[in-house]
């Protein structure tokens, strides 16, 4: 195997199983720049992986290639009504954060796997007919040596999720939306004196964030699972919360994190074709990604400095 052979395996694999990363770390950034802690992530990205695969098995055959993309949004909005809990408990009602995310991921498998036995009679949806599959950019993929890396027989929704997170860093180191997210999150008594509603910037906060973990999870879904079962997002959301913080609450921090996790997740899977890893137990290679997460969490935790009032409820009153 050639040394661009596998530089173009590890590339394509990377993109493919860091899509789902990067934009569920994302959203987790918006709603912690908010000051509202989303360890729920992982229950979002399952509400967001059913919605997108039982969307796409319905409507594969009218939409055609348009329906993972379309799946994908309507995950989001699946996302975004699931994540109003988080914010209901936390910001209206001055829930711990972390037990309010907690009680996301253990609802989310419990209540998908019911509706897909409802729907389909079985503990698992049916596999979808419409994946994201790849791409290849014209012209660009004719470029030497880069162009078949990074630019023929690609993932395209992982160049979108790039695109994704320069878009989100304009957003919120550039824009006003983002500097009044900022404040509410650093110090909400300061944002509100100035006539900042602190509520309202963490619902929109939470609500991002479940838009994009909605999208992170159909994203998965339908690029690589292609069905649906309460084992399909096994972790997926953990990780991505560890991509967050070690991209440092920044969103292309988070997505060149993710880059990094999707990168070990898919040598779990590529890791036989490539000389040097085909001797390796595959579950030395399984377990990798998250002998990682923790890692890179026990090592960066304490030095990374989250926003000054991430996890704290606001009192209007104080």
């Amino acid at each position: 195997m050639s040394f661009t052979t596998i530089l173009t395996l590890l590339v394509s694999s990377m993109l493919i199983y860091s899509a789902p990363l990067i934009f569920t770390s994302i959203g987790g950034t918006f709603s912690e720049r908010g000051g509202i802690v989303n360890v729920g992530l992982e229950g979002i990205m399952v509400m967001g992986a059913f919605s997108g695969v039982v969307f796409n098995n319905f409507f594969a055959d009218s939409l055609g290639k348009a329906t993972p993309w379309i799946a994908a949004l309507v995950a989001g909005v699946v996302g975004i009504l699931y994540s109003l809990i988080h914010a209901v408990a936390t910001v209206n009602f001055r829930a711990d954060h972390v037990v309010s995310g907690t009680v996301l991921n253990l609802i989310a498998p419990s209540l998908a796997v019911f509706l897909t036995r409802v729907i389909y009679g079985a503990g698992q949806t049916s596999t979808i007919e419409a994946t994201f599959g790849r791409y290849s950019f014209p012209i660009l993929k004719d470029i030497p040596f880069i162009g078949e890396i990074f630019f023929d027989n690609t993932s395209l929704v992982a160049y979108v999720a790039i695109l994704v997170a320069f878009i989100s860093w304009y957003i919120i180191f550039k824009t006003r939306f983002g500097l009044r997210l900022r404040s509410v999150g650093e110090h909400p008594q300061a944002a509100d004196t100035l006539g900042i509603n602190v509520y309202r910037m963490r619902y929109y906060g939470v609500m991002i964030s479940g838009f994009l973990g909605g999208v992170g999870g159909a994203v998965y879904a339908q690029s690589i699972s292609t069905n649906f079962a309460v084992t399909t997002i096994a972790g997926p959301g953990f990780i991505a919360l560890a991509a967050m913080i070690f991209g440092r609450w920044n969103p292309i921090g988070a997505m060149l994190s993710s880059l990094f996790f999707g990168l070990s997740q898919s040598l779990a899977i590529i890791g036989s074709q490539i000389p040097g890893l085909s001797s390796i137990p595959s579950v030395y290679l399984q377990i990798a990604p998250y002998v990682l997460t923790i890692l890179v969490l026990a090592a960066f935790f304490g030095k990374a400095v989250a926003p000054k009032a991430d996890g704290i409820n606001y009192i209007k009153s104080k």
